[in-house]
């Protein structure tokens, strides 16, 4: 099914096909409907949520992410919380029928593992939302995968290295979910990543490795942060051009780097950070900030006390919007990046001197 988003308060349209998830914008429309190549800054509601349907995970519980060298950014192996209730799950969705196209269920843990996992995937169908989620495939079988095929867009299992990795890719492939790796990409795992992007060796028949920029939050190091002068970069991101069996993407994290190194991607293509202007995230505690990555809640809002809408308009939102309006005025290139990560700068794959960050 395909669904057309016309946003009224910015002038703009969105296309949205819930089977194939192919996403697209238009500029802003002037007066007469005509598009203006001009891009929409923000949306008047997220059209992607990040819910952290998780507070706890039983993965993380048993050491197994750092053993793989990944830093779980939720604090996994230490924080445990309630998991997001059933009626608190089910506001959001039908807050965001309509107006959001998907809802990114994560957290802290395994979605698959949540005890009313059906239930979400069924709440969020029924609004006409449809859910994705990531998982590092420790719990995986073939009843989730089942369920997965009848109420998922798309499965994302976590680069573990471990066998349970590949035995939950296989599973869900079995079962004919799209199934996508996501890769953690730091300064330990770059090597690694160049290699297997040399030989494409990844699972056969996955959908898509998606490759998502280390970030020195919650057990996270500052250590493993890419320097944006690392020479391993340019090969990466020129394997990245190369055709493969499978679809190579990043998140809007990374996208700074592929701007300043990728020579045949179309800009077009390209979306930098989304946060607080086309996404947010909402923990289990029902707490909404622009980027799951705001894990100390500087810009947080309780939808406790207002809705999503009110949120996406709070002042919160606001002041880390305008880091991203402030920052690189210089840049040719500001447009389509908008300085990078409003959170950790140093994160940002750029090396222009023209680089400047306010209000961070």
């Amino acid at each position: 099914m395909k669904y057309i988003i016309h946003d009224t308060k910015y002038q703009f349209k969105t296309a949205f096909n819930t089977k194939s998830g192919a996403y697209v914008r238009t500029g802003i429309l002037d007066e007469k409907g005509k598009d203006t190549g001009e891009d929409p800054f923000m949306a008047s509601y997220p059209h992607l949520i990040d819910v952290g349907i998780m507070g706890h995970c039983v993965h993380g519980k048993t050491g197994l992410c750092i053993k793989a060298g990944i830093e779980c950014y939720q604090n996994g192996l230490f924080v445990e919380k309630a998991n997001m209730s059933v009626d608190n799950f089910r506001n959001i969705a039908e807050q965001s029928r309509g107006r959001c196209n998907q809802l990114a269920l994560g957290g802290r843990g395994d979605p698959d593992q949540h005890e009313a996992f059906e239930e979400i995937l069924r709440i969020s169908v029924e609004n006409r939302l449809v859910p994705n989620y990531t998982t590092s495939g420790y719990g995986m079988n073939e009843r989730i995968a089942k369920l997965s095929k009848k109420y998922c867009g798309a499965v994302a299992v976590s680069w573990y290295r471990s066998p349970y990795t590949i035995k939950a890719i296989d599973t869900l492939l079995d079962a004919g979910v799209k199934t996508n790796v996501h890769y953690v990409l730091g300064k330990h795992t770059i090597e690694e990543a160049v290699v297997r992007l040399k030989n494409s060796d990844f699972p056969k028949g996955i959908n898509a490795v998606i490759f998502l920029l280390h970030k020195p939050a919650g057990q996270g190091t500052g250590e493993n942060v890419l320097d944006a002068y690392d020479s391993k970069l340019d090969e990466f991101f020129r394997l990245i051009e190369h055709p493969h069996p499978f679809k190579v993407g990043m998140d809007s994290c990374t996208v700074p780097g592929a701007i300043q190194r990728c020579k045949r991607i179309v800009p077009e293509s390209l979306d930098t950070c989304e946060g607080g202007r086309f996404s947010c995230y909402i923990s289990a505690e029902m707490n909404m900030v622009p980027c799951s990555f705001d894990v100390r809640g500087k810009y947080s809002v309780d939808l406790r006390e207002m809705t999503i809408e009110e949120a996406w308009n709070s002042n919160a939102f606001e002041k880390f919007r305008r880091i991203l309006k402030s920052s690189c005025k210089l840049c040719s290139k500001k447009s389509l990046c908008l300085g990078g990560c409003p959170l950790m700068p140093e994160i940002v794959l750029c090396n222009d001197q023209m680089r400047s960050i306010e209000g961070v």
